[in-house]
């Protein structure tokens, strides 16, 4: 609900702007003032700039957008990983199963709470969260299997350590924010210029004109709304970049 408010409060900003400016400039105009001597140079280069700021927002949202997918892949990998572990330990002694898959639980809890908040807040995985995953490694691996039938379940089960491992150490890398600072100031300088040749070009205070100029302006900020909101895979929405982990292990909602 946060972010609808922000996102709405975004876009009424960039449109009362540009509706003030417009107003004001059109009362303090000298009388000798024409717009329609605007020269056809400056409609040119409007066209022009409106255009690359397309591709450079286009580039963007596509950037951001492929990052947040492979983050989630990333969780995915590794809830799976972790829960086909809670699951195949089910051929071991009854002491190994519930100690190893209480451990599994652990971690998950962690993860979806603590660890998460910290990914939001700071870009980074938990030094506990870490440790509890290295103990899920101990457990299997200091394990012996006492029949054919665990030896077969062994080796399976170490390899989803490691996917989990190697999944969480992805997810490590994508936690921080993917465009860079001097990407985000070009984004924003963009839209300051591409605003400010509406200007240029003259607009009257008529209501078609108003209207234009205040849903192009909403419709800037509602793109560069949407750059930040996938920019951080792991940062907002945190319930729902975490689903994975809660659908594969319900009880700990």
């Amino acid at each position: 609900m946060s972010e609808w408010l922000v996102l709405a409060l975004a876009m009424a900003a960039a449109c009362a702007v540009v509706i003030a400016v417009t107003l004001l400039r059109h009362r303090t105009a000298g009388e000798d003032d024409d717009p329609s001597e605007t020269p056809d140079v400056i409609e040119y280069m409007t066209m022009w700039i409106g255009v690359v700021y397309a591709i450079v927002l286009g580039l963007a949202i596509a950037g951001v957008w492929e990052a947040r997918g492979a983050a989630q892949d990333h969780v995915q990998a590794e809830a799976q990983a972790l829960h086909e572990i809670s699951e195949r330990v089910r051929v071991y002694p009854a002491d190994v199963r519930d100690r190893i898959r209480a451990d599994v639980d652990a971690y998950v809890g962690h993860v979806v709470t603590t660890e998460w908040k910290s990914m939001a807040e700071h870009g980074t995985v938990t030094v506990r969260g870490r440790e509890l995953l290295q103990r899920i490694r101990q457990d299997v691996t200091d394990h012996k299997p006492a029949t054919e039938f665990q030896a077969q379940a062994y080796q399976p089960l170490l390899d989803q350590v490691t996917a989990a491992d190697t999944a969480r150490a992805a997810r490590a890398d994508a936690a921080g924010s993917t465009m860079p600072p001097v990407v985000w100031f070009g984004l924003v300088a963009g839209a300051v210029v591409t605003i400010g040749m509406v200007f240029a070009l003259q607009i009257r205070r008529s209501a078609r004109e108003l209207v234009l100029a205040g849903l192009f302006s909403a419709l800037i900020a509602f793109l560069l709304f949407l750059i930040w909101d996938f920019d951080a895979p792991y940062g907002r929405g945190l319930t729902d970049s975490a689903k994975p982990f809660l659908a594969l292990f319900p009880w700990l909602h």
